[in-house]
């Protein structure tokens, strides 16, 4: 009976959640345009556009791979969901059902963990309605605020990979107690394929999965005292990589850490040291507290969570702890493990088996004052909840628009440096081409770091004309602080008047520079051994800059032309003569390929500025540069299949071990 009652538990709480969240299944374009949530947007219409599975993108960072840039699922749920609705209500539309999903999941986890109804219902209903967060971070008591975090981050901020990742995060650890204590395989199998699905949702998601699956591992161990929970505490996540791996490949990972330079601080010394003395004092108290007693294992896990969560977050807001990445972007994991705890709290407060009948009453008074006043703070949260969503504006009034429809009209090839709220937006409505992207996630061309950070901020107009040159730019779009744009990222924005042609000018703070260019193409011929000779060029370098637009723009008067055919091939043609090359404006990837009739010709890296250079013969080529699927992606998709063969043994045995003797 009160499995019977879980499917039904979990559908309500869905329901009751989306009529909530109602306003966001129908939301179009939110008054929210400093949200990174564009690029989610702009990534999934791009993925409708040329799915199933674009090898590179040649949209950001003068170009990339594609799997680089972020882990699939709401991606590809965005996709789906596109050739129904226009692509930004696809990613509401997409987020809002993850985010139900995730209050279904606080239920779940606390029913398999805690082993009572009334406390799943307890802390499902906090997690939809308020967060206790609130107690413990310095956040303004507004009424925006006193909505659920997770929902505040997920329309406010844009976290809708973060949130819907949380959301799988709950079933993950959630399948794993089920699984672990016991000869369970179907709860392991579910417990890789929920982990793979966290990691392949969201950074974020995956680096709380890191921070909680050990203390869940832990927290059976030391109460239950069987050696055999570390072979499947080991299992778990092997197979969950090995589901990930056709994407997740070992240079993903590699590039995400490297870039987390661009979007974080580094990590301290001392902060290493003070998380091994909390985990030590974890270590030592559980084992003196809990050792062979499994009735303690959920506060053992409710411990460890808020112990190393809170240390990350609120370690990080009041004396800068910081092991890796941006800890307070841990804050709607923080909050679940408090929402977690606080729910255990008042049901043991609620069954507190004391003698006198005085203190049973004053516990169970506690526990009323304490969830009517929850209930005060959610009806005034609930009230406030269209604050939450304000009003769908003309987005064709935006410049975001405005700045993209010009160039989609006028300029459609042209790559263009943009910044701001501009670049965020960019390719929501058109395959733009720009210097840089969405984020930084998936850059692999460190150059187009540091030209944004030169004409963005350096007051040299040369420079910041050469590293537009250096980079293939046609296009410089610059907003003074008159511009409606958001950021306002240039400090210098006078800089290019009177030096670069206007294309142009809104007269509201915007004015787009064409940037002088020998020929509108990203192919060039260029004189091999004066490129050999370059130096990598360097953000303030103007002699280096000026090396290599001299090789670049005044070399060989012979044009060559260079046209996408899909995002992951370029149709190139060129007449080289003796001791020239063809510079292909496109970062190089050991994966790209040129082949010109039947035969393959050498590409190798420009090492001024990362860029492709492919060597062809003395004569007139029509070359196919092709990206091929890289070999570890190959290798990935094999583990990836080998893991699902795994798991459906897994699903068998447990079918096997089920069925009653004959």
């Amino acid at each position: 009976m009160r499995r019977a009652i879980l499917p039904l538990d979990l559908l309500l709480i869905f329901l009751f959640t989306a009529v909530l969240i109602k306003p966001l299944f129908h939301a179009k374009y939110l008054n929210r345009w400093d949200s990174i949530e564009s690029t989610f947007i702009a990534d999934g219409r791009f993925l409708k556009d040329h799915g199933p599975h674009p090898q590179w993108q040649p949209l950001w960072y003068c170009g990339t791979r594609y799997d680089y840039l972020y882990p699939p699922v709401l991606r590809y749920g965005t996709a789906l969901l596109a050739r129904v609705y226009i692509p930004v209500k696809a990613y509401h539309v997409c987020t809002a059902l993850f985010y139900c999903l995730g209050i279904a999941g606080v239920y779940f986890l606390v029913w398999v963990m805690g082993q009572s109804r009334g406390a799943a219902w307890l802390a499902a209903a906090a997690s939809a309605l308020v967060s206790p967060i609130y107690l413990v971070l310095p956040i303004p008591w507004r009424a925006p605020h006193l909505a659920p975090w997770r929902l505040w981050v997920l329309v406010r901020n844009g976290e809708g990979p973060h949130v819907s990742a949380l959301a799988l995060l709950a079933f993950a650890l959630a399948f794993a107690w089920l699984g672990l204590p016991k000869r369970r395989p179907a709860f392991l199998a579910a417990a890789a394929i929920c982990s793979a699905l966290v990691a392949l949702t969201n950074f974020y998601g995956a680096t709380a999965l890191a921070i909680f699956y050990p203390i869940l591992v832990w927290s059976l161990w030391v109460t239950h005292c069987d050696k055999r929970i570390w072979l499947r505490a080991a299992a778990v996540p092997a197979l969950a990589y090995g589901l990930s791996a056709f994407w997740l490949t070992p240079s993903y990972l590699r590039v995400t850490v490297d870039n987390l330079r661009y979007v974080s601080s580094r990590g301290n010394a001392w902060s290493v040291a003070l998380l091994a003395v909390a985990v030590a004092l974890f270590v030592v108290f559980s084992l003196r507290g809990a050792w062979g007693k499994p009735a303690r294992a959920y506060l053992v896990f409710l411990g460890g969570s808020l112990l190393f969560m809170g240390l990350n977050v609120v370690g990080y807001t009041r004396f800068n702890f910081r092991v890796i990445g941006e800890p307070h972007r841990l804050i709607p994991e923080l909050d679940l493990a408090m929402t977690l705890a606080g729910a255990e709290l008042l049901r043991r407060l609620w069954n507190w088996p004391a003698a006198a009948p005085s203190q049973v009453r004053l516990a169970r008074t506690v526990v009323l004052i304490v969830v009517l006043g929850s209930a005060w703070v959610a009806l005034h949260s609930v009230r406030h909840s269209a604050e939450l969503y304000p009003p769908e504006p003309d987005y064709r009034q935006r410049v975001e628009y405005r700045m993209s429809e010009w160039m989609a009209e006028h300029m459609p090839q042209a790559r263009t440096f943009v910044a701001g709220s501009i670049r965020f937006w960019w390719d929501t409505w058109h395959d733009l081409a720009q210097v840089g992207g969405g984020s930084e996630q998936g850059l692999m061309n460190p150059h187009v770091m540091e030209a944004q950070w030169e004409v963005l901020l350096g007051p040299n107009p040369e420079l910041g004309v050469r590293w537009l040159a250096t980079l293939g730019a046609d296009a410089v779009i610059v907003t003074s602080p008159q511009s409606q744009e958001i950021y306002h990222d240039f400090k210098f924005p006078g800089k290019f008047a009177g030096i670069l042609p206007v294309l142009y000018d809104d007269h509201q703070g915007d004015v787009i520079y064409q940037v002088p260019r020998r020929y509108p193409s990203l192919a060039r011929v260029v004189d091999t051994a004066r490129l050999q000779a370059l130096r990598p060029v360097q953000q303030s370098g103007l002699d280096s800059l000026r090396a290599y637009t001299a090789v670049i723009e005044e070399g060989p008067d012979s044009p060559a032309t260079a046209a996408w055919s899909g995002p992951d091939a370029m149709q190139v043609h060129a007449r080289v003569a003796a001791g020239q090359s063809v510079l292909v404006q496109v970062t190089y990837d050991p994966a790209w390929h040129a082949y010109a009739g039947a035969g393959a010709l050498p590409v190798h890296r420009d090492m001024g500025a990362d860029f492709s250079v492919i060597d062809a013969p003395p004569g007139e080529h029509d070359i196919r540069f092709v990206f091929e699927k890289p070999l570890e992606n190959r290798i990935g998709w094999v583990l990836t299949w080998v893991s699902l063969a795994v798991v459906a043994a897994l699903l068998t045995l447990n079918y096997v071990h089920r069925q009653p003797a004959q």
